[in-house]
């Protein structure tokens, strides 16, 4: 199995919680992908699913930069409450 180092997210974000939320968006949006290929795989079984787990594919996603996320301005912050 091959190691995902989690320092590297903290680098890509302002802090680690942060990196929760953008990483936990990221498994979600691969969840569903995957849910759809398992209903295609269902009809044709040449469909391949990678057995990768999600939160392993998330992290490395947001490491390696293939996600962009947007931190809301200050001025937005301020609306919302």
């Amino acid at each position: 199995m091959k190691y995902t180092p989690i320092e590297g997210v903290d680098k890509k974000t302002t802090n680690r919680y942060e990196a929760v939320i953008v990483t936990s968006r990221r498994a979600r949006s691969i969840n569903t992908h995957r849910l759809k290929l398992l209903e295609m795989m269902m009809e044709n079984s040449e469909v391949e699913i990678d057995g990768t787990k999600i939160t392993t594919l998330a992290l490395r996603d947001v490491i390696e930069g293939r996600v962009k996320f947007e931190i809301p301005s200050s001025d937005k912050q301020s609306e919302i409450q």
